[in-house]
């Protein structure tokens, strides 16, 4: 049996990752990863069962990351507004820090990859975010409400603002980039409409 090689299985991900992003899954092949990566596509066999394995791999792997990022230093009993605060900083942290990565979640988001994803990468989210919200409900600190409309309003200004940065260009194709002040004002309009 050949070992697997730390350095080889990274640039595979990584080459993955970047293809899935520039050509999406209908482009995406394991002969072109392999040849990406300079690699036999026997090798690729080594890491991962089949096409479906590698990428279903990938994101679970990264998602991990990507959540206790998202959770960080998030204390479940904290205040609405502080909670919130620490969760607008690691989301907006890691989404500058990892531009690729915020893409290929995109597409994972929108493909059949997504209910099997979702339905490992929630479970340790769930539980700390979940207590958080469980408690400013009881505290009366927001009003009870259903998730993607608490999701909506509370994360979405934040991801399209980020759009907005990374593209350069806001609605129109009118320059931006985003600022802290930006950042904190809208964070303030967003505690403004959720806060009892």
């Amino acid at each position: 049996m050949r070992t697997r090689n730390i350095d080889k299985e990274q640039l595979v991900k990584q080459k993955a990752i970047e293809s899935i992003v520039k050509y999406g899954f209908e482009g995406f092949s394991m002969n072109k990863l392999a040849k990406a990566c300079g690699i036999s596509v026997a090798t690729l066999y080594i890491y991962y069962k089949d096409r479906d394995d590698l990428i279903l791999s990938i994101a679970l792997e990264e998602g991990d990351k990507m959540g206790d990022a998202m959770i960080k230093s998030l204390d479940p009993e904290s205040s609405f507004e502080e909670g919130l605060r620490v969760q607008w900083k690691n989301r907006y942290k890691y989404m500058i820090e990892n531009p690729l990565l915020g893409n290929f979640f995109d597409q994972i988001r929108s493909s059949s990859y997504q209910v099997q994803f979702a339905d490992i990468f929630l479970k340790k989210f769930k539980s700390i975010v979940g207590r958080f919200m469980e408690n400013v409900v009881a505290r009366g600190e927001i009003d009870e409400m259903p998730f993607e409309v608490y999701w909506s309003i509370a994360f979405s200004p934040l991801y399209a603002l980020i759009k907005f940065h990374m593209e350069g260009t806001s609605v129109g194709g009118k320059p931006f980039t985003m600022t802290d002040e930006i950042l904190w004002k809208t964070f303030d309009l967003v505690v403004k409409a959720l806060k009892n």
